[in-house]
């Protein structure tokens, strides 16, 4: 399969126990800044194609594949949140950074959030995009996602195979992930249709992991307020996947942190109004 990341940087594998992790760098002065991409069939290239040339003009870039996506493929074990946080770790070790800005869109900005709650000193700046680990469910609909969570039939096999589509795939990100026109929408359709042909469909380890049977498994907000950074939350408004009014009361819950919300924008509004994005995080980046 041709690597879709391929044009954004330097590709740099990390070895580790349970396969390689890949990491895009691109941009050789500024601060470090570490891109954090979503769940499922997300990777660098669909979460960060448009972002990394702008950062990358004035700090060190460096993306993040997590396990199981894009580059580190294949994976040989289970990436939880604990996991998850330390491929930050071997990232941070890797380029020997003693600290960085993070910036995380939806699992990715769970993740930024929790490392910047366990690793203070690591953290200069947070950016996270409709970031999980701050919502909750009602009974019921709760468990009906946990139920989803334990069954790999439910979680892989379906949806890999529904997503086998380049119809559905299209239809999946019309509604769930865009809420409006996006420039580049066949192009991000035809890339997300081949990853899922590739490597089959289904929701992350992370996500399968962060749901227990009466409550979540993964919850920030009690611990929120111990982020001491600089930190900033982008969020459109017609997202359905992360509802505003749960950043917004996670934004009031950090000492230090900046509210945006985009009016018109769903999920990824890293895709669908890139520059309003790249521009948000680069003026709040600035040294």
């Amino acid at each position: 399969m041709r690597d879709a990341a391929a044009d954004l940087g330097e590709s740099i594998r990390i070895p580790q126990s349970e396969g390689v992790l890949r990491v895009i760098t691109r941009g050789v002065k500024g601060p470090p800044v570490l891109l954090l991409s979503g769940a499922g069939n997300d990777n660098i290239s669909l979460s960060w194609r448009r972002a990394i040339p702008v950062l990358a003009e004035s700090h060190c870039v460096y993306a993040l594949d997590w396990p199981k996506q894009g580059g580190s493929v294949p994976w040989d074990g289970v990436a939880d949140h604990e996991r998850m946080l330390r491929c930050i770790d071997a990232v941070l070790d890797h380029f020997d950074l003693d600290e960085v800005s993070l910036v995380g869109l939806s699992q990715g900005g769970a993740i930024a959030l929790g490392y910047a709650i366990e690793r203070p000193q690591s953290v200069d700046r947070l950016v996270t995009l409709a970031p999980g680990g701050v919502i909750s469910f009602p009974p019921v609909i709760h468990q009906l996602l946990w139920v989803m969570a334990k069954s790999q039939f439910l979680n892989r096999t379906l949806p890999s195979w529904i997503f086998r589509s380049r119809a559905a795939c299209a239809w999946f990100a019309r509604t769930s992930l865009f809420a409006g026109p996006v420039n580049d929408f066949d192009e991000i359709v035809d890339e997300y249709h081949a990853d899922v042909i590739e490597n089959g469909s289904g929701s992350s380890d992370w996500q399968n992991r962060s749901i227990g049977f009466l409550n979540m498994n993964v919850d920030l907000r009690p611990r929120l307020h111990e982020i001491q950074c600089p930190t900033l939350i982008i969020q459109g408004s017609n997202d359905i996947g992360i509802a505003p009014k749960h950043t917004r009361t996670a934004t009031e819950s950090i000492p230090n942190a900046t509210f945006e919300l985009i009016e018109g924008a769903g999920h990824w509004a890293n895709r669908q109004c890139a520059e309003t994005v790249n521009t948000l995080i680069s003026a709040f980046l600035r040294p």
